[in-house]
């Protein structure tokens, strides 16, 4: 199955980047300016090699398809935590639970994933995710954790070098524009960068977290119940109803099915929230990932 065997990989590079952390060949320094290299430089080349494309109607008919189903998948991303997650917990353990249940690992480990199962094509239907992540995790995102929304966090969702590249790249595909053949090997080479760094990152994350602490907290595995299994399942059933591009749905089905993202971490940290019971919980999801990816698609291929 293309799922296992390319989880299995990303296993090999987490458990690798668990290793160098351990050997302080990564400390958290580095690896936080190399999660910023991800996010920032590879995870983008990525999307702007996969709209390197001549222009196919029928491409641009699933990504308008990959649009809808990312926002159907959002919509209830973020409606079920509201109703599951609730009760007996403090706001700021609440706001921290609700984000990491929401938003997935759709860049970092959603990227390397989709392109390893499903190719370039893949990757081209997940911008339409990766768009909506981005516009709603500095909007809605930042209400959740902060309790507000600023004219800032709106402006940097649109700033964004996901968003950025996504556009670029969607108006050389539409004017049918070829990046020439020497900047364009530049650029795949940096996008070839973006899977091992990333699971390099995940891992150094995961080591640098408190995991025998983590285990012993029945909540969390509640949380990697709902965000891994619970959310993917009614986003799957849903799907089913939808007379869908096959492609684009196990797309946005496995981009909503990924761990909790890192930025949850990163949002408790900036806005005074348990940023170790982020870590928790982003690290919990990834290693249970490994497991629920593949049953998540193999129910989805049946």
């Amino acid at each position: 199955m293309a799922v296992l065997s390319q989880v299995a990989v990303m296993m090999i590079l987490i458990l690798a980047g668990m290793l160098c952390c351990r050997l302080r060949l990564l400390p958290k320094e580095v690896n936080k300016s190399l999660s910023n290299l991800v996010l920032l430089v590879a995870s983008p080349a990525v999307i702007l090699v996969s709209y390197q494309k001549p222009f196919d109607a029928a491409l641009l008919a699933g990504l308008g398809w990959s649009f809808l189903l990312a926002a159907i998948c959002f919509a209830a991303a973020i409606l079920l935590p509201v109703l599951l997650l609730r009760g007996g917990r403090s706001r700021e353990a609440l706001a921290v639970e609700r984000f990491s249940a929401t938003y997935s690992n759709c860049a970092f480990m959603g990227v390397p994933l989709i392109q390893g199962v499903y190719g370039q094509e893949g990757v081209f239907y997940l911008t339409a995710f990766l768009t909506c992540f981005n516009l709603l995790v500095w909007t809605h995102g930042v209400m959740v954790m902060k309790g507000e929304i600023t004219r800032s966090s709106a402006l940097k969702a649109l700033r964004s070098p996901a968003i950025l590249a996504t556009v670029l790249g969607f108006v050389l595909f539409l004017c049918n524009v070829t990046i020439p053949a020497v900047p364009m090997q530049a650029l795949t080479a940096v996008a070839n960068l973006n899977t091992p760094l990333a699971m390099f990152v995940a891992g150094a994350t995961i080591a640098q977290t408190n995991l025998f602490a983590a285990l012993k907290k029945p909540r969390i595995y509640y949380l990697c119940f709902l965000k891994l299994l619970v959310i993917p399942g009614v986003c799957m059933a849903i799907l089913r109803l939808l007379p869908v591009d096959g492609m684009a749905a196990g797309v946005n089905l496995l981009a909503v099915a990924c761990p909790t993202a890192a930025t949850g971490t990163l949002f408790a940290i900036e806005y005074g929230k348990d940023s170790g019971y982020a870590s928790e919980i982003f690290a919990l999801t990834t290693l249970f990932s490994l497991a629920t990816l593949p049953l998540v698609m193999a129910v989805w291929a049946i």
